[in-house]
């Protein structure tokens, strides 16, 4: 019996539970930032905190902002509450692991939006600024919990997937990654 094999399956195995778990916090961290944006101070202001994000920024992250401002000026309550409801959308499918490719996806879109936008691009970057903003961090953490397929681990994806049958690809788990995933686990454990 090869043990190294054995230590190296349980250890991949011990992983990939921890990807569940980290996907678990991710969506309790987007829980509190969704129950901020429901706030009346949030949805009564949204629109000035497009405005606070021009200061000292280049031409052109200006011309960007005032873009998305221009959009948002149209009603900006609804965009409030779009926001509202996207944050708590992907907070709930990322705490029950559901549709978690396509939660990944717009997690993706929105907070590179909200980067974009609300955070400047994290910006400005003057002498004395240390920091990029967190939007673009969640970016990174969506791909890598989109790469470990973590909606697969303490999560609903590997029971709903065989239902959505050509949707399949909405969430993390398949019938066929989970074979594959056993034979390379029962590989490396003989």
């Amino acid at each position: 019996m090869n043990t190294q094999g054995t230590n190296s399956a349980t250890l991949a195995f011990w992983r990939f539970k921890g990807f569940g778990i980290l996907r678990i916090v991710f969506g309790l961290v987007w829980a509190i930032d969704a129950w901020f944006k429901w706030q009346p101070d949030f949805i009564n202001n949204f629109s000035s905190y497009l405005q606070g994000t021009l200061d000292g920024q280049p031409g052109w992250v200006q011309t960007w902002i005032n873009f998305w401002i221009k959009i948002v000026g149209v009603d900006p309550h609804i965009f409030a509450h779009l926001v509202a409801i996207g944050e708590t959308a992907i907070a709930i499918a990322l705490i029950v692991g559901a549709f978690s490719n396509l939660t990944y996806l717009v997690g993706v879109l929105l907070s590179i939006v909200i980067w974009t936008s609300a955070e400047g691009f994290g910006g400005p970057y003057v002498a004395g600024s240390t920091d990029i903003g967190a939007a673009i961090i969640y970016v990174l953490v969506f791909a890598g919990l989109f790469l470990a397929n973590a909606g697969l681990y303490y999560g609903v994806d590997r029971y709903v997937t065989p239902w959505l049958r050509r949707l399949g690809f909405l969430a993390s788990g398949s019938s066929k990654a989970e074979a594959r995933q056993g034979a390379v686990t029962q590989r490396a454990s003989s």
